[in-house]
């Protein structure tokens, strides 16, 4: 009787919610733009939760970032809101593909969209950021914002346009493309790349493929030195250098500028012999084309530790 009992009473408990992927549609700038929201199967709507912003690689989708990268599994771990926008593709009107017609962030590079209108992506992603705040709990003081390669350099350029509302930025294997670069307010950076990466090339320079062959003539503009990007962030948030400490291990590198202004900080990682993958990650696309990926190190956890160190007071 009383197994009979203890059954009825499990039945009848509520179930705990699960983890669920919410596809959501905006209209900005007269064109539909899509993203999806992965809700932890902690959130209940009462307690303010965290957000994490990953935007995608050149040529990648929303989908394609949570498999690469692990935000979706970080955060029900975690118990905050992943969020993975899709950039646009070059004609919209046709499907993406990651070659014929890839999904572009207009990274202030001017490299994708000779001849045509390029979409305001930084408003996209503060119409983004307004949805948020109206449809969930969102713990405004901890808003991020992350991204690969392409993805990378929309992170720093959305980051400079909204440091009021974002609390820090994590751009992985990606170029600081827009001059010049002023912030409202000084935003912690943490910086991961691979020194065998040849689409990101440590000493700048035009990309190229892993097995030598050259990138295609959209993303052949010539990037800029990878530690220029550090160097530019540093000073206009009035972080010293030289780095203030330097730690290496394991081939990872990490250096660490700061602080500056309001307590902010920068953390520079290079971790060696890695392509162009996200470390701790998995990797898309072929060897031949990007180069090793690597477990000396997962990018998604050390992220999350540097963005839960960099709670802010974002405002709208």
């Amino acid at each position: 009787m009383k197994s009979i009992i203890g059954l009825l009473l499990l039945l009848a408990a509520p179930l705990a919610p699960a983890a669920a992927d919410q596809r959501c549609d905006l209209q900005v700038g007269g064109r539909t733009r899509h993203y999806t929201v992965h809700v932890p199967p902690g959130y209940d709507g009462k307690t303010p939760r965290p957000v994490v912003i990953m935007l995608h690689g050149g040529g990648g989708t929303s989908k394609g970032a949570a498999t690469e990268t692990g935000w979706d599994v970080k955060a029900d771990r975690e118990n905050f809101l992943a969020v993975f926008p899709d950039a646009l593709a070059r004609d919209p009107a046709k499907p993406n593909h990651f070659s014929r017609n890839p999904q572009l962030w207009n990274d202030g590079s001017d490299r994708f969209y000779a001849g045509q209108q390029a979409p305001d992506d930084v408003a996209f992603l503060k119409a983004v950021l307004d949805e948020l705040l109206a449809k969930f709990n969102v713990d405004g003081q901890r808003i991020f914002v992350t991204g690969f390669s392409n993805g990378a350099s929309m992170t720093f350029r959305f980051g400079a346009a909204a440091s009021r509302r974002i609390a820090a930025i994590a751009p992985v294997a990606g170029a600081y493309w827009p001059e010049p670069l002023t912030m409202e307010r000084p935003l912690p950076l943490c910086y991961l790349t691979g020194t065998a990466d040849p689409l990101n090339l440590m000493n700048g320079g035009v990309p190229k493929m892993a097995f030598g062959g050259s990138s295609d003539q959209m993303r052949a503009k010539p990037k800029p030195p990878v530690r220029d990007a550090i160097l530019k962030w540093a000073k206009a948030i009035g972080c010293p250098t030289p780095a203030a400490q330097t730690n290496e291990a394991n081939g990872v590198r990490i250096e660490m500028f700061g602080p500056s202004r309001e307590n902010t900080e920068i953390v520079f990682v290079t971790v060696a012999d890695q392509g162009h993958t996200w470390a701790g990650g998995k990797s898309l696309l072929p060897e031949r084309w990007v180069g090793k990926r690597t477990d000396k190190l997962n990018a998604t956890d050390f992220i999350w530790n540097f963005f839960k160190q960099h709670a802010a007071h974002a405002t709208k």
